[in-house]
């Protein structure tokens, strides 16, 4: 009986010992925090929801929580404090913040190409007259202001000094929808949004027109957070590169249009606003989408629009990149 009774427990813990070798262990009980901006959530961040949907977090040993923020400006200040692990945050704000003040942060993964646009449901109208208008931004300094900012740069004439930037987060798109005021800066789901409730959007100036070599979003980290805790942030970063590889997929798109409604859009409209983020290549698949060339352009933007202050230098693109994190997550998704 007791010999029976000890085969069965050894039988048992040596089911339980392959079942627990059959998935990957969580990385050293490691919890990361991963930000994402919008409060809802903007559209970019559907990357992250869909590798929480699909489980793609846990077939990594990924344990990750997602926490949203008014926007990734004040996700990286997060990141710096040590609040957080990691933060999908605007490029430009971040390179700033990295050449004025030397943070210790790090880009490891990005979303290389901007869909800003300025537009207004107001007709006959050119960027000439976005002088004396509320523009609607996320946060002062934030990503929409730093891209409207940039973007005037192919409307000559008019400075973002001649404009009062209204800060809403992520809700320029609805308040424009609402005619709480009528000129903003909007995202492609905006567009699909507005385009949803049967009202023409005028595009005064668009990002790939005025600044083609800008560079969206970087995850960053701190240096030494990443020494730490590496296993952990590369297991989540694989899972990422999974659900953009997912998203890339037609016949995922109703999967990834339901991840989407976090970001306050019903499926139909999402379904719609992933068709154009697709065409853009917005989410990066086959590289870590930190290009030498955009990174190093928007750091120059930066020194020329001055927002890196006098007596500083733009942040290298060796000291800005770690794409070795990328790659040894892409080893584990191949």
């Amino acid at each position: 009986m007791i010999r029976r009774q000890f085969t069965a427990l050894a039988g048992g813990a040596l089911v339980a010992a392959l079942m627990m070798g059959a998935a990957p262990a969580l990385a050293q009980g490691k919890k990361v925090t991963v930000a994402v901006p919008g409060i809802p959530p903007i559209f970019s961040a559907t990357i992250a929801y869909v590798a929480e949907k699909q489980g793609f977090y846990k077939k990594y040993g990924a344990d990750v929580e997602l926490k949203q923020f008014d926007n990734g400006t004040a996700a990286a200040r997060a990141v710096v404090a040590g609040d957080i692990d990691l933060a999908w945050s605007p490029t430009p704000p971040v390179i700033s913040q990295v050449s004025n003040a030397d943070v210790p942060l790090v880009a490891i993964y990005g979303m290389p190409n901007p869909d800003w646009v300025v537009g207004t449901t107001e007709t006959g109208k050119s960027c000439k007259d976005l002088a004396g208008q509320d523009v609607g931004v996320d946060s002062i300094g934030g990503a929409r202001s730093v891209a409207l900012r940039s973007m005037l740069t192919g409307c000559p004439g008019v400075k973002i000094e001649d404009m009062k930037q209204v800060a809403l987060g992520s809700t320029s798109g609805p308040a424009l929808i609402a005619g709480r005021l009528k000129y903003a800066v909007l995202h492609l789901d905006d567009l699909a949004a507005i385009d949803a409730q049967g009202k023409k959007l005028n595009i005064l100036v668009a990002m790939k027109n005025t600044n083609p070599t800008s560079h969206y979003l970087t995850l960053v980290v701190r240096k030494d957070n990443l020494a730490k805790n590496r296993d952990a942030i590369v297991r989540t970063v694989a899972a990422m590169v999974d659900a953009a590889r997912f998203m890339q997929d037609p016949k995922n798109a109703d999967a990834v249009a339901e991840a989407a409604q976090v970001t306050g859009h019903n499926k139909a409209v999402a379904k719609e606003a992933l068709k154009e983020f697709l065409a853009i290549d917005f989410w990066a698949a086959k590289d870590d989408g930190l290009p030498r060339d955009k990174i190093t352009a928007v750091s120059q933007l930066m020194k020329k629009i001055g927002a890196v202050k006098e007596g500083k230098e733009p942040v290298s693109y060796e000291n800005f990149v770690d794409a070795s994190v990328w790659k040894d997550a892409n080893a584990m998704v191949k």
